[in-house]
């Protein structure tokens, strides 16, 4: 697959765009309602999805990915069906069994831990919740500890049981390379792949034992598929907070990938009250590897306020260019 052979026209964009304003269930990345732009394009939809407080360098690589989507070419598929893992936000231990069933079928789950205003107890507490449901568990620290918390957390946190991977558990290359060197449980990179000038640096430090890979934040499937071919660690597909639309460019991708050993964090459609499209319901804990079509009155329905859509076109103008 190949992305867009030239940047297309600025107006041509903002002709297909559909801006919406998803409502959540619960709170995520601090948010309770996360807005997108779609783009209706000749070869499918896309999604730009960066994060209001990304700038244009960093967000150009979300809006080239839509770019791929709305105006490239369509990946070569190795599979159909993608196992995803359940996704369990921080919240309170007692609400575990609500989020899970969200997800039915899901052999693993990933947790969120070392929320800010939270206790290390707190997130052991919603890991065993957990646990007494799912057989396969992994957690996600965003970068939200030092090396020597992450010790003490690994410790506490396998206390009970077996961990997957820690994600993320500290922010920069060098601390996961130094706590790789002092804990038995296998590290997975997200931030230091996807946020890094250099998304290879990570492996080179042997500082990771699983790759953690968006499309959106890398710029596409394409520029994915090309990154994962430079790697020798098993590689995890998740999305980015993503729409339908979002989504199954994630299926798509963990569907291009020459081979795939663990649940993908693609399972994130449940977190929202109204979508663009139905979320698929995981079988078994697999969902379809199939691109999506938004419905019309959903789109209808769910758009952004006149002056939200304003700021989104003026955030595609800024953009555009860098994509390039």
């Amino acid at each position: 697959m190949a992305p867009p052979s030239e940047t297309p026209a600025l107006e041509d964009v903002l002709d297909r765009l559909h801006v919406v304003s998803l409502p959540m269930r619960v709170r995520f990345r601090g948010i309770t309602v996360r807005e997108v732009a779609l783009i209706d394009g000749p070869t499918g939809w896309g999604e730009f999805g960066a994060f209001p407080e990304y700038e244009p360098p960093e967000a150009s690589a979300w809006l080239a990915s839509a770019l791929e989507a709305s105006y490239g070419a369509t990946p070569a598929l190795r599979r159909d069906l993608i196992p995803v893992n359940a996704t369990v936000p921080a919240v309170e231990a007692a609400r575990v069994p609500e989020v899970l069933s969200r997800f039915p079928g899901a052999r693993t789950a990933k947790v969120k831990v070392a929320e800010p205003g939270q206790t290390l107890a707190d997130d052991v507490a919603r890991v065993n919740a957990v646990r007494a449901a799912v057989s396969t568990v992994r957690v996600d620290a965003n970068g939200g500890w030092t090396v020597d918390e992450a010790v003490a957390a690994a410790s506490a946190l396998t206390a009970d049981g077996p961990l997957e991977y820690l994600e993320q558990p500290c922010a920069t290359i060098a601390e996961l390379a130094a706590l790789r060197e002092r804990i038995a449980v296998p590290i997975a990179a997200d931030e230091s792949i996807r946020k890094a000038e250099d998304p290879l640096q990570v492996v080179r430090a042997r500082a990771a034992d699983v790759a953690v890979v968006k499309v959106a934040p890398l710029g596409g499937i394409a520029r994915l598929l090309d990154i994962t071919a430079q790697i020798d660690i098993p590689v995890v597909v998740s999305s980015a907070l993503d729409s339908a639309v979002g989504i199954s460019r994630g299926l798509l991708a963990a569907a291009a990938l020459p081979r795939l050993e663990h649940a993908c964090g693609l399972g994130t459609g449940g977190f929202f009250v109204e979508d663009v499209a139905d979320a698929a319901l995981p079988v078994d804990g697999h969902l379809p590897a199939v691109a999506v079509v938004p419905d019309p009155a959903r789109l209808a329905d769910l758009a952004a306020p006149p002056d939200r859509r304003q700021w989104w076109i003026d955030r595609i103008a800024a953009c555009l260019p860098l994509t390039r």
